[in-house]
């Protein structure tokens, strides 16, 4: 029985870049082996085992054979027969498919050191093309590490499968989780940029699509697998650009119910809700772009605005009761102002709305409406008190910048 650091651990150490968790896999032993060794079974599908003393996930060396289309249509066969070489076989990219071991020699059957000095994604083997999450994680690979590009061979066998159909099987869970975490990259438009070359993007995202196809130059193929990537260009235009939108919410460090937001903000709200419900887009996502698509136009033009449509468009983004969201909305808005140094340097700010609710915020709603029911108002009445009180409040705070 022997174990191996393998994937992800293995490639950031090469990339001098911090790594989160550290997996293992475990040649020559058996189900019964690790139990008696004192670790804890967890898996569901195949045999996955926690550390007794550091909880890390070691699992058994295995195979997998694919039986029908789709994430799901795997075989797995785990036996201590099977080698680290047949493991880390299976495996989506040659980078992922390193291994060390216990001396902290490298094991490297299928040129991973080699593609990361080339800065390539490229397939293991053409097992690659039995799962379209694949497909996925390649895209999200690359919103992560921003000066890598995609092997010409692996970018048509991802062309090959989306034409066979294979991403019509992906399964809503699935897609949304590496969209997600590919938002939540430091390149996140290079995400949207390889699923559309590789035509993934209309099938997944057609809403996006049409609009991120028209929004960047198609680039041309690297002339050989070791070249290096060259920078994307940028379309020339004065409207900052949905890619340099969502970049500019990965610089700003944004949560990613901003970053979905941002990327689905041009779509009309009908086109959002029919991606929502395929994807099952988590609510606090939803409800963001949602507010974004409605209000956005009114946010930027807050700073002309006066007090009265200042405190409907707060009431509109239930801003008294979801101060948080409110705030949510205004960094996409503002992530979209200034996705550009140019179209940056006269975005209007939205200090003037932070302001005015701060001010309506610190009112004391109930002793308003209080005073409204004393003096005989009922129902709507009161509630109308409570939007005058509100409007008279951001009056007061747009005098006090006035005179300031």
């Amino acid at each position: 029985m022997k174990a191996w650091k393998v994937g992800g651990a293995v490639r950031d150490a090469l990339l001098g870049r911090a790594s989160g968790d550290t997996d293992w896999v475990v040649t020559g032993a058996t189900p019964e082996q690790m139990v008696a060794a004192g670790y804890t079974p967890v898996g569901r599908d195949f045999p996955v085992f926690l550390h007794p003393a550091t909880k890390e996930e070691y699992a058994l060396a295995r195979t997998e054979r694919s039986t029908a289309p789709g994430y799901h249509g795997f075989v797995f066969h785990a036996a201590p027969s099977v080698t680290l070489e047949e493991d880390l076989q299976r495996r989506d990219l040659t980078i992922n498919a390193m291994a060390q071991d216990d001396h902290g020699a490298l094991i490297d059957p299928y040129g991973g050191q080699r593609d990361l000095a080339a800065r390539l994604l490229r397939h293991v083997s053409p097992a690659f093309i039995e799962d379209p999450v694949r497909i996925l994680r390649v895209a999200r690979f690359a919103a992560r590490l921003g000066d890598f590009s995609v092997a010409p061979e692996t970018a048509a066998l991802m062309r090959e499968m989306v034409a066979n159909g294979e991403v019509d099987a992906l399964v809503a869970e699935r897609v949304w989780q590496e969209v997600a975490r590919g938002l939540m990259e430091a390149h996140p438009s290079r995400m949207l940029d390889v699923l559309h070359d590789c035509g993934a993007l209309a099938r997944l995202l057609p809403e996006i699509d049409a609009d991120w196809g028209a929004g960047r130059a198609t680039p041309a193929a690297p002339s050989a697998p070791s070249s290096a990537p060259s920078p994307r260009p940028l379309p020339s235009t004065a409207t900052p650009s949905l890619r340099q939108a969502i970049d500019t919410t990965a610089r700003r460090h944004s949560p990613l119910p901003v970053r979905f937001a941002v990327l689905a903000h041009r779509m009309p709200l009908a086109a959002l809700h029919t991606l929502c419900e395929r994807w099952r887009i988590p609510t606090d996502c939803r409800e963001l772009a949602e507010l974004l698509v409605r209000e956005r136009d009114t946010v930027q033009r807050s700073p002309t605005l006066g007090a009265d449509a200042l405190v409907d468009l707060l009431d509109r983004g239930d801003a008294w009761r979801r101060p948080e969201r409110f705030e949510l909305l205004l960094q996409a808005c503002d992530g979209i102002a200034h996705a550009t140094p140019a179209a940056g340097a006269n975005a209007p700010s939205q200090s003037r709305l932070r302001a005015a609710l701060k001010r309506a915020a610190a009112l004391d709603t109930g002793a308003v409406a209080q005073r409204a029911a004393a003096a005989g108002a009922r129902g709507p009445d009161i509630g109308a008190a409570v939007h005058t009180a509100r409007v008279l409040a951001v009056e007061d705070e747009l005098s006090d910048e006035v005179n300031d």
